[in-house]
Protein backbone atom coordinates (compact mmCIF):
# COMPACT_ATOMS: atom_id res chain seq x y z
CA UNK A 1 0.00 0.00 0.00
CA UNK A 2 2.84 2.32 -1.31
CA UNK A 3 2.01 5.44 -3.68
CA UNK A 4 3.65 8.21 -4.13
CA UNK A 5 2.20 12.12 -2.40
CA UNK A 6 -0.20 12.49 -5.21
CA UNK A 7 -1.46 9.21 -5.17
CA UNK A 8 -1.32 8.01 -1.81
CA UNK A 9 -3.66 4.84 -0.48
CA UNK A 10 -6.02 7.09 1.68
CA UNK A 11 -6.63 10.94 1.82
CA UNK A 12 -7.23 12.25 5.29
CA UNK A 13 -9.19 15.88 5.32
CA UNK A 14 -8.42 18.06 8.47
CA UNK A 15 -5.41 18.20 10.76
CA UNK A 16 -7.36 18.44 14.64
CA UNK A 17 -7.76 15.66 16.66
CA UNK A 18 -10.00 13.38 14.70
CA UNK A 19 -7.24 13.45 11.82
CA UNK A 20 -4.36 13.08 14.04
CA UNK A 21 -6.01 10.23 15.52
CA UNK A 22 -6.61 8.72 12.23
CA UNK A 23 -3.42 9.35 10.72
CA UNK A 24 -1.81 6.91 13.55
CA UNK A 25 -4.36 4.43 13.38
CA UNK A 26 -3.25 4.12 9.59
CA UNK A 27 0.22 4.21 10.18
CA UNK A 28 -0.20 1.21 12.60
CA UNK A 29 -1.79 -0.66 9.79
CA UNK A 30 0.84 0.53 6.88
CA UNK A 31 -1.54 2.18 4.87
CA UNK A 32 0.07 5.29 3.59
CA UNK A 33 -1.90 8.20 3.63
CA UNK A 34 -1.89 12.44 3.39
CA UNK A 35 -3.39 14.42 5.66
CA UNK A 36 -5.00 17.46 3.76
CA UNK A 37 -5.20 20.63 6.27
CA UNK A 38 -6.21 24.02 4.93
CA UNK A 39 -4.09 25.60 7.53
CA UNK A 40 -1.97 24.48 9.84
CA UNK A 41 -2.42 21.06 12.35
CA UNK A 42 -5.81 22.31 14.54
CA UNK A 43 -6.06 24.88 12.98
CA UNK A 44 -9.57 25.84 13.98
CA UNK A 45 -8.78 25.88 17.56
CA UNK A 46 -5.93 27.81 16.59
CA UNK A 47 -8.12 30.64 14.58
CA UNK A 48 -11.95 29.68 15.16
CA UNK A 49 -11.80 30.22 19.06
CA UNK A 50 -12.48 32.97 21.61
CA UNK A 51 -9.30 34.62 24.14
CA UNK A 52 -10.19 33.49 27.03
CA UNK A 53 -11.89 29.20 26.28
CA UNK A 54 -11.05 26.99 27.78
CA UNK A 55 -11.48 23.35 27.68
CA UNK A 56 -14.93 21.89 28.90
CA UNK A 57 -13.37 18.31 29.31
CA UNK A 58 -11.57 17.58 32.26
CA UNK A 59 -7.47 17.13 30.98
CA UNK A 60 -7.88 13.29 31.75
CA UNK A 61 -10.56 13.66 28.86
CA UNK A 62 -7.87 15.57 26.35
CA UNK A 63 -5.46 12.61 25.27
CA UNK A 64 -5.44 11.11 21.99
CA UNK A 65 -4.57 7.22 21.02
CA UNK A 66 -0.63 6.22 22.21
CA UNK A 67 -0.57 9.66 24.44
CA UNK A 68 -2.73 10.35 27.27
CA UNK A 69 -2.64 13.38 29.21
CA UNK A 70 0.79 13.42 30.84
CA UNK A 71 0.51 16.59 33.04
CA UNK A 72 0.45 17.07 36.48
CA UNK A 73 -3.41 18.41 37.01
CA UNK A 74 -5.66 15.45 35.59
CA UNK A 75 -8.66 17.34 36.85
CA UNK A 76 -7.85 20.47 35.63
CA UNK A 77 -9.03 22.34 32.25
CA UNK A 78 -6.66 23.46 29.81
CA UNK A 79 -6.97 26.60 27.83
CA UNK A 80 -6.46 26.41 24.14
CA UNK A 81 -3.08 27.76 23.63
CA UNK A 82 -2.07 23.84 25.59
CA UNK A 83 -3.96 22.24 23.63
CA UNK A 84 -2.67 23.74 19.99
CA UNK A 85 0.99 23.09 21.81
CA UNK A 86 0.07 19.09 22.61
CA UNK A 87 -1.82 18.51 19.02
CA UNK A 88 1.89 19.84 17.31
CA UNK A 89 3.79 17.92 19.63
CA UNK A 90 1.86 14.35 18.74
CA UNK A 91 1.49 15.74 14.51
CA UNK A 92 6.02 15.08 15.28
CA UNK A 93 5.62 12.20 17.36
CA UNK A 94 3.46 10.18 14.78
CA UNK A 95 5.13 11.36 11.74
CA UNK A 96 1.96 12.61 10.46
CA UNK A 97 2.41 13.38 6.53
CA UNK A 98 0.27 16.47 6.66
CA UNK A 99 0.52 18.87 3.54
CA UNK A 100 -0.93 22.30 5.25
CA UNK A 101 -2.23 25.68 3.51
CA UNK A 102 -4.10 23.47 1.12
CA UNK A 103 -7.61 23.65 0.47
CA UNK A 104 -9.90 21.00 -0.90
CA UNK A 105 -12.08 22.54 -3.37
CA UNK A 106 -13.72 19.65 -4.31
CA UNK A 107 -14.04 15.34 -4.18
CA UNK A 108 -15.35 13.76 -6.93
CA UNK A 109 -15.09 9.58 -7.24
CA UNK A 110 -12.85 8.57 -9.96
CA UNK A 111 -13.87 4.76 -10.75
CA UNK A 112 -13.50 3.01 -7.62
CA UNK A 113 -11.30 5.91 -5.70
CA UNK A 114 -11.68 9.73 -5.40
CA UNK A 115 -9.88 12.55 -7.00
CA UNK A 116 -9.19 15.38 -4.39
CA UNK A 117 -9.17 18.46 -6.11
CA UNK A 118 -7.17 21.54 -4.44
CA UNK A 119 -5.67 25.04 -4.64
CA UNK A 120 -2.38 22.93 -4.85
CA UNK A 121 -3.39 20.31 -7.54
CA UNK A 122 -5.33 17.13 -8.07
CA UNK A 123 -4.54 14.07 -5.76
CA UNK A 124 -5.99 10.45 -6.03
CA UNK A 125 -6.60 7.99 -3.62
CA UNK A 126 -8.66 4.86 -2.99
CA UNK A 127 -10.47 5.91 0.29
CA UNK A 128 -11.01 8.88 1.84
CA UNK A 129 -11.78 10.10 5.41
CA UNK A 130 -13.16 13.47 6.45
CA UNK A 131 -11.97 14.82 9.64
CA UNK A 132 -12.57 18.15 9.32
CA UNK A 133 -15.32 18.15 11.98
CA UNK A 134 -18.44 19.18 12.86
CA UNK A 135 -17.87 22.90 13.26
CA UNK A 136 -16.93 24.02 10.19
CA UNK A 137 -19.92 26.89 9.41
CA UNK A 138 -21.84 28.91 12.58
CA UNK A 139 -25.32 27.84 12.19
CA UNK A 140 -26.61 31.52 11.86
CA UNK A 141 -30.34 31.57 11.46
CA UNK A 142 -31.43 33.61 8.07
CA UNK A 143 -33.36 36.73 9.67
CA UNK A 144 -29.87 37.41 10.59
CA UNK A 145 -30.03 39.59 7.74
CA UNK A 146 -32.80 41.53 9.17
CA UNK A 147 -30.20 43.36 12.16
CA UNK A 148 -30.64 46.87 11.91
CA UNK A 149 -27.95 48.55 10.11
CA UNK A 150 -25.06 49.72 12.11
CA UNK A 151 -25.29 46.50 14.47
CA UNK A 152 -22.14 44.44 14.83
CA UNK A 153 -22.81 40.36 13.94
CA UNK A 154 -20.39 37.62 15.70
CA UNK A 155 -20.15 33.80 16.50
CA UNK A 156 -18.19 31.76 18.28
CA UNK A 157 -15.80 32.11 15.14
CA UNK A 158 -15.26 35.78 14.84
CA UNK A 159 -15.63 37.16 18.66
CA UNK A 160 -12.00 37.26 20.16
CA UNK A 161 -12.89 39.37 23.30
CA UNK A 162 -15.35 41.84 24.59
CA UNK A 163 -13.34 45.22 23.83
CA UNK A 164 -13.98 44.36 19.71
CA UNK A 165 -17.55 44.98 20.16
CA UNK A 166 -19.10 48.36 20.40
CA UNK A 167 -20.17 50.05 23.45
CA UNK A 168 -23.67 49.46 24.58
CA UNK A 169 -26.04 46.51 25.04
CA UNK A 170 -25.20 43.26 23.31
CA UNK A 171 -27.56 40.66 22.59
CA UNK A 172 -26.52 36.68 23.20
CA UNK A 173 -28.41 34.09 20.79
CA UNK A 174 -28.09 30.36 22.25
CA UNK A 175 -27.93 28.91 25.95
CA UNK A 176 -25.46 26.12 25.16
CA UNK A 177 -21.58 25.85 26.41
CA UNK A 178 -20.63 28.70 24.14
CA UNK A 179 -23.44 31.51 25.00
CA UNK A 180 -23.46 30.92 28.45
CA UNK A 181 -19.77 31.28 28.53
CA UNK A 182 -19.75 34.36 26.62
CA UNK A 183 -23.23 35.94 28.29
CA UNK A 184 -20.79 35.96 31.44
CA UNK A 185 -17.71 37.18 29.84
CA UNK A 186 -19.45 40.50 28.06
CA UNK A 187 -21.63 41.05 31.04
CA UNK A 188 -18.21 40.80 33.17
CA UNK A 189 -17.07 43.71 30.99
CA UNK A 190 -19.55 46.34 31.84
CA UNK A 191 -22.14 45.40 28.93
CA UNK A 192 -26.11 44.93 29.61
CA UNK A 193 -26.53 41.35 28.27
CA UNK A 194 -29.21 39.34 26.60
CA UNK A 195 -28.96 35.67 26.43
CA UNK A 196 -31.90 34.43 24.91
CA UNK A 197 -32.47 30.81 25.42
CA UNK A 198 -33.59 28.23 22.95
CA UNK A 199 -32.97 24.45 22.89
CA UNK A 200 -30.91 23.96 26.44
CA UNK A 201 -29.44 21.64 28.76
CA UNK A 202 -28.53 21.63 32.21
CA UNK A 203 -25.40 20.53 34.04
CA UNK A 204 -23.25 21.49 37.28
CA UNK A 205 -19.59 21.07 36.69
CA UNK A 206 -19.69 19.34 40.04
CA UNK A 207 -21.93 16.25 41.75
CA UNK A 208 -21.37 14.30 44.65
CA UNK A 209 -17.46 15.77 44.67
CA UNK A 210 -16.80 14.28 41.13
CA UNK A 211 -16.95 15.70 37.88
CA UNK A 212 -19.59 15.42 36.23
CA UNK A 213 -18.25 13.93 33.16
CA UNK A 214 -16.75 11.69 35.92
CA UNK A 215 -19.79 10.24 36.84
CA UNK A 216 -21.26 9.96 33.13
CA UNK A 217 -18.31 7.86 32.12
CA UNK A 218 -18.33 6.23 35.11
CA UNK A 219 -22.01 4.92 34.61
CA UNK A 220 -21.57 4.28 30.97
CA UNK A 221 -23.48 7.37 29.47
CA UNK A 222 -20.68 8.26 27.51
CA UNK A 223 -20.59 4.59 26.30
CA UNK A 224 -23.69 3.77 24.29
CA UNK A 225 -23.15 2.94 21.29
CA UNK A 226 -25.13 4.66 18.69
CA UNK A 227 -26.84 1.45 17.60
CA UNK A 228 -28.74 1.51 20.82
CA UNK A 229 -29.83 4.72 20.97
CA UNK A 230 -33.51 5.79 20.06
CA UNK A 231 -34.07 8.17 17.25
CA UNK A 232 -29.85 8.38 16.68
CA UNK A 233 -30.57 11.56 13.88
CA UNK A 234 -32.79 13.47 16.82
CA UNK A 235 -29.71 12.89 19.49
CA UNK A 236 -27.12 13.81 17.62
CA UNK A 237 -28.94 17.46 17.23
CA UNK A 238 -28.89 17.62 20.92
CA UNK A 239 -27.33 20.61 21.86
CA UNK A 240 -23.98 20.35 23.65
CA UNK A 241 -23.20 20.25 27.13
CA UNK A 242 -23.27 23.54 28.55
CA UNK A 243 -20.31 23.26 31.08
CA UNK A 244 -17.56 25.55 31.59
CA UNK A 245 -13.94 25.20 32.99
CA UNK A 246 -13.31 24.72 36.95
CA UNK A 247 -16.99 25.91 37.67
CA UNK A 248 -20.77 25.49 37.19
CA UNK A 249 -22.35 28.01 35.53
CA UNK A 250 -26.20 27.84 34.78
CA UNK A 251 -28.80 30.15 34.29
CA UNK A 252 -29.76 31.19 37.81
CA UNK A 253 -26.34 32.36 38.29
CA UNK A 254 -26.01 34.31 35.71
CA UNK A 255 -29.52 36.37 36.28
CA UNK A 256 -27.57 36.50 39.73
CA UNK A 257 -24.83 38.42 37.94
CA UNK A 258 -27.75 40.47 36.13
CA UNK A 259 -27.65 38.77 32.78
CA UNK A 260 -31.32 39.26 31.48
CA UNK A 261 -32.47 35.80 29.99
CA UNK A 262 -35.60 35.43 27.23
CA UNK A 263 -37.43 32.69 25.43
CA UNK A 264 -35.55 31.69 22.13
CA UNK A 265 -35.04 33.99 19.64
CA UNK A 266 -37.85 33.45 17.07
CA UNK A 267 -37.00 36.34 14.28
CA UNK A 268 -36.01 40.21 13.81
CA UNK A 269 -39.02 42.08 12.10
CA UNK A 270 -38.82 46.05 11.68
CA UNK A 271 -35.81 45.67 14.36
CA UNK A 272 -37.38 44.13 16.66
CA UNK A 273 -36.42 41.20 18.23
CA UNK A 274 -39.44 38.70 18.50
CA UNK A 275 -38.50 35.85 21.70
CA UNK A 276 -40.56 32.59 22.06
CA UNK A 277 -43.02 32.68 25.22
CA UNK A 278 -41.66 28.82 25.52
CA UNK A 279 -38.67 29.74 28.25
CA UNK A 280 -40.18 28.41 31.14
CA UNK A 281 -41.04 25.12 29.17
CA UNK A 282 -37.44 24.71 27.57
CA UNK A 283 -36.18 25.61 31.08
CA UNK A 284 -38.42 22.52 32.76
CA UNK A 285 -37.70 20.34 30.35
CA UNK A 286 -33.67 20.62 30.96
CA UNK A 287 -34.10 20.54 34.81
CA UNK A 288 -35.91 17.49 34.49
CA UNK A 289 -33.30 15.67 32.30
CA UNK A 290 -30.95 16.79 34.73
CA UNK A 291 -32.45 15.38 37.55
CA UNK A 292 -32.87 12.27 35.43
CA UNK A 293 -29.00 11.67 35.07
CA UNK A 294 -28.68 12.65 38.91
CA UNK A 295 -30.92 9.92 39.52
CA UNK A 296 -28.72 6.95 37.54
CA UNK A 297 -25.78 8.71 39.56
CA UNK A 298 -27.47 7.93 42.62
CA UNK A 299 -28.71 4.48 41.57
CA UNK A 300 -25.53 3.25 40.57
CA UNK A 301 -23.73 4.57 44.10
CA UNK A 302 -26.71 2.97 46.41
CA UNK A 303 -25.79 -0.36 44.21
CA UNK A 304 -22.29 -0.43 44.70
CA UNK A 305 -22.48 0.20 47.94
CA UNK A 306 -20.63 2.85 48.21
CA UNK A 307 -22.93 6.19 49.86
CA UNK A 308 -20.61 6.04 52.74
CA UNK A 309 -17.93 7.12 51.08
CA UNK A 310 -19.53 9.80 48.65
CA UNK A 311 -20.92 13.10 49.18
CA UNK A 312 -24.78 12.78 49.88
CA UNK A 313 -26.88 13.29 46.81
CA UNK A 314 -28.20 17.00 46.04
CA UNK A 315 -30.28 18.95 43.98
CA UNK A 316 -30.32 22.51 42.37
CA UNK A 317 -32.62 25.19 42.57
CA UNK A 318 -35.31 25.18 39.46
CA UNK A 319 -34.21 27.35 36.96
CA UNK A 320 -35.58 31.19 38.21
CA UNK A 321 -38.31 32.20 35.31
CA UNK A 322 -38.50 36.26 35.39
CA UNK A 323 -41.99 36.82 36.17
CA UNK A 324 -42.66 38.52 32.25
CA UNK A 325 -40.06 37.62 30.58
CA UNK A 326 -39.74 39.71 27.47
CA UNK A 327 -41.29 38.92 24.49
CA UNK A 328 -39.65 40.94 22.42
CA UNK A 329 -37.03 44.00 21.87
CA UNK A 330 -36.43 47.56 20.01
CA UNK A 331 -32.86 46.88 19.29
CA UNK A 332 -31.64 50.18 18.25
CA UNK A 333 -34.44 51.95 20.68
CA UNK A 334 -33.25 49.71 23.80
CA UNK A 335 -29.33 50.59 23.39
CA UNK A 336 -28.35 47.18 21.68
CA UNK A 337 -25.53 47.91 19.47
CA UNK A 338 -23.99 43.82 18.79
CA UNK A 339 -25.50 40.30 18.57
CA UNK A 340 -23.59 37.35 19.31
CA UNK A 341 -24.73 34.34 17.58
CA UNK A 342 -24.21 30.97 19.22
CA UNK A 343 -26.27 29.36 18.15
CA UNK A 344 -24.41 26.31 16.91
CA UNK A 345 -22.24 24.85 14.12
CA UNK A 346 -22.59 22.67 11.17
CA UNK A 347 -20.11 20.41 9.14
CA UNK A 348 -18.60 22.01 5.84
CA UNK A 349 -19.12 19.50 3.24
CA UNK A 350 -19.75 22.27 0.15
CA UNK A 351 -16.67 20.85 -1.52
CA UNK A 352 -17.85 16.64 -1.59
CA UNK A 353 -19.49 16.41 -5.32
CA UNK A 354 -21.11 13.23 -4.21
CA UNK A 355 -24.68 11.80 -3.35
CA UNK A 356 -24.57 10.98 -0.25
CA UNK A 357 -26.74 13.56 1.78
CA UNK A 358 -30.57 13.25 2.92
CA UNK A 359 -33.11 15.47 1.68
CA UNK A 360 -32.19 17.97 4.57
CA UNK A 361 -28.56 17.99 3.32
CA UNK A 362 -26.98 16.17 6.36
CA UNK A 363 -24.81 13.45 5.24
CA UNK A 364 -25.62 10.15 5.62
CA UNK A 365 -23.44 7.70 7.63
CA UNK A 366 -23.23 4.42 9.59
CA UNK A 367 -21.18 5.49 12.28
CA UNK A 368 -18.88 6.88 10.32
CA UNK A 369 -18.79 4.64 7.38
CA UNK A 370 -20.71 6.39 4.70
CA UNK A 371 -19.99 3.99 1.94
CA UNK A 372 -17.63 2.58 -0.29
CA UNK A 373 -14.25 4.00 0.98
CA UNK A 374 -15.67 6.95 2.20
CA UNK A 375 -15.27 7.47 5.90
CA UNK A 376 -16.19 10.39 7.82
CA UNK A 377 -14.76 11.62 11.47
CA UNK A 378 -15.42 14.23 14.22
CA UNK A 379 -19.52 14.41 14.09
CA UNK A 380 -21.86 14.32 17.11
CA UNK A 381 -22.27 10.71 18.50
CA UNK A 382 -20.55 9.47 15.72
CA UNK A 383 -20.38 6.07 17.23
CA UNK A 384 -20.81 6.79 20.94
CA UNK A 385 -21.25 10.02 23.19
CA UNK A 386 -17.70 10.26 24.29
CA UNK A 387 -17.20 11.12 20.08
CA UNK A 388 -17.89 14.51 21.22
CA UNK A 389 -14.74 14.77 23.31
CA UNK A 390 -10.64 14.60 22.10
CA UNK A 391 -10.17 11.28 24.07
CA UNK A 392 -13.41 9.72 22.13
CA UNK A 393 -12.07 10.21 18.86
CA UNK A 394 -9.32 7.15 19.15
CA UNK A 395 -11.94 4.73 19.67
CA UNK A 396 -13.88 5.99 16.63
CA UNK A 397 -10.48 6.20 14.41
CA UNK A 398 -9.83 2.74 15.71
CA UNK A 399 -12.85 1.14 14.53
CA UNK A 400 -13.18 2.88 11.11
CA UNK A 401 -9.22 2.25 10.11
CA UNK A 402 -10.27 -1.14 11.14
CA UNK A 403 -13.17 -0.71 8.72
CA UNK A 404 -10.85 0.63 5.81
CA UNK A 405 -7.90 -1.64 6.35
CA UNK A 406 -10.58 -4.44 5.44
CA UNK A 407 -12.51 -2.97 2.42
CA UNK A 408 -8.94 -2.26 0.78
CA UNK A 409 -8.01 -5.74 0.98
CA UNK A 410 -11.37 -6.50 -0.32
CA UNK A 411 -10.17 -4.17 -3.15
CA UNK A 412 -6.75 -5.93 -3.42
CA UNK A 413 -8.29 -9.55 -3.72
CA UNK A 414 -10.90 -8.69 -6.08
Amino acid sequence: MTNNKNNPTTVIIGAGQSGLAMSRELTCRGVDHLIVERGRVANSWRSERWDSLKLLSPNWMNGLPGQDYDGSDHDGYMDVAELIGRFDRYAANISAPVRAETTVLSVERTGTGFRVQTDDGAIDCDTLVMANGACGIPNVPAFASELPAGMASHTPHSYKRPADLPDGRVLVVGASASGLQLAREIHASGRDVTLAVGGHLRLPRVYRGADILTWMEIIGATRIPYTEVDDIERVRRTPSLPLVADETLDLNMLQDMGVEIAGRLATIRDGRALFSGSLANVCAAADLKMNRLFAAIDEWVARSDLGDLIEPAERLASVRIPESPRLQADLLGEGYRSVVWATGYRPDFGWLRLPVFDRKGRLVHDGGVVGDGLYVMGLPYLRQRRSTFIDGVGEDANALAEHLTANLGRKLAA
